[in-house]
């Protein structure tokens, strides 16, 4: 065998024909964000900003100051324009304002930080205001925006170029009246700013589930996760997106993950397979043993799962451990030491997705995806 024998391929057409979707929908009047946080929700940071860059896209949403930088190294990347949606190191803020950086601002240290920041660089620095509607987490509350206001208006360093907030569950029901609520809240403390003298030319809200649903949400800039990558935030989404006449939506999965079978391992009937002695092959059994595991990505609760092989379903038996997982060929005898089996994406006729695998493993798509190993090479296909 040569080459990788775990790689995760990367669809260049089905990726731009979601961006182009969403570029659509966008249109001219509005900044399209698609967000490449966590390694690019397991598709490669790199590749996937290297193939947006060459379509066009200059805007892109990171949640760490690694990911800004990387971003920016890229040489397709020609006038970057990187939003960083959370707390950055200090040291690092100069490197990013130079890279093309804007900052989230979430609380009145992190403006304070960034303001010394600036005015040590001599530098002025685009930053956005997170606004906090509902989720609790990170973010300016409401009854902050005072004392906020008069910190910004010390901070003469500091551009405020946009203000933006999170939904806390509009994918995760078909009942979105806190979602509702939360636009009412952002819209408020939008208004409040603006009576403070606050007015940036950006304001956002969107995530995939907004973007698909409500138009409102849209603003000035619209943000987009995992639906640039293929996938429905949720079932719930699509449920709520049919209801609103929205479902014909073709997004179009981008990623593939693959893993060579490395031996062919014949089992006698009776016989206990992998740790804690869990599965016993019932009648001779062959069994692929593929060289991933829980460290890559695959999930130690898949042990019900399916990979792909030759266009049939290979049943994972026993537990999945840390480097390495065992699947069914009995019923496959044609396959063979080095044949491909897919862990996510299409053979033939059959299809694992990653939102099989969650439902499998008792979670959502996104950590499926986003918990694939930065170890394994993505390469770009057609």
């Amino acid at each position: 065998m040569t080459g990788p024998l775990s790689w995760i391929e990367v669809s260049r057409s089905a990726l731009l024909a979601n961006w182009e979707h969403f570029r659509a929908q966008a249109g001219p009047e509005r900044v399209l964000l698609p967000v490449l946080k966590a390694n690019a929700y397991g598709h490669g940071l790199e590749l996937v900003g290297r193939l947006l860059a060459e379509a066009g896209q200059q805007w892109f949403g990171v949640h760490t100051a690694e990911e800004a930088l990387a971003l920016a190294a890229l040489p397709a990347l020609r006038e970057p324009k990187l939003l960083v949606l959370s707390a950055v190191p200090t040291e690092t803020i100069g490197r990013l304002a130079a890279a093309g950086a804007r900052l989230t601002l979430i609380d009145r240290e992190g403006l304070a930080e960034a303001a010394g920041a600036a005015e040590a660089a001599g530098i002025d620095l685009p930053v956005h205001l997170k606004l906090e509607t509902g989720v609790n987490r990170q973010g300016i509350r409401a009854e902050e925006l005072e004392a906020l206001a008069a910190a910004l208006a010390a901070s003469p360093r500091l551009v405020v170029e946009g203000l933006h907030s999170h939904f806390a569950n509009i994918e995760d029901t078909t009942d979105h009246s806190y979602a509702r609520g939360q636009m009412e809240r952002f819209a408020a403390m939008r208004a409040r700013l603006a009576a403070l003298g606050i007015v940036p030319r950006l304001a956002h809200a969107s995530c995939s589930a907004a973007a698909i649903l409500f138009p409102e949400t849209h603003h000035d800039l619209l943000r987009v996760g995992i639906s640039l990558y293929g996938h429905w935030p949720s079932r719930e989404t699509r449920v709520s997106a049919q209801a609103v006449g929205r479902n014909r939506l073709d997004l179009r999965p981008a990623l593939s993950w693959k893993a060579r079978i490395i031996q062919v391992k014949p089992v006698a009937a009776g016989a206990y397979v992998g740790y804690g002695c869990t599965w016993k092959a019932e009648t001779a059994t062959r069994l692929g043993v593929l060289p991933i595991g829980y460290y890559d990505g695959y999930d130690r609760s898949l042990g019900g799962a399916h990979a792909l092989v030759r266009g049939r379903r290979a049943p994972v038996r026993g537990r999945v451990m840390m480097n390495l997982t065992l699947i069914d060929l009995t019923h496959i005898p044609e396959a063979a030491r080095g044949d491909a089996a897919v862990l996510i994406g299409s053979d033939g006729e059959e299809r694992v997705s990653a939102e099989l695998l969650a439902e499998a493993a008792g979670t959502i798509n996104y950590e499926i995806l986003a918990r694939l190993g930065s170890h394994l090479p993505r390469v770009e296909t057609a």
